[in-house]
């Protein structure tokens, strides 16, 4: 077997384990920061340090990840948020 190919075979087998998924959320100049605290305790299930810390991050980074977990759980997640005019990605 080539190095390649042992390459290759890792990669398919870590994407098989990682099902994971993310939802990221992006910095707006619209949103106060205690709507997207409220937004990420009601959707995301954060208690208020983590949805604060969250919100912080947004604002400073750009952006950051508020939710991993798989995709049938966080898609509505993520069309909640963009539903109450967040700017989120589900990756």
């Amino acid at each position: 077997m080539s190095t390649k190919e042992k390459i290759q075979e890792d990669i398919d087998v870590l994407e098989q384990v990682s099902d994971e998924r993310q939802i990221v959320l992006f910095n707006d100049d619209v949103n106060t920061f205690d709507f997207v605290i409220d937004a990420l305790i009601d959707v995301c299930e954060h208690d208020l340090l983590q949805a604060e810390q969250c919100t912080l991050l947004v604002h400073y980074k750009g952006k950051a990840t508020v939710k991993t977990g798989p995709l049938e759980d966080l898609k509505p997640r993520a069309t909640r948020l963009l539903e109450m005019g967040l700017s989120a990605e589900l990756v």
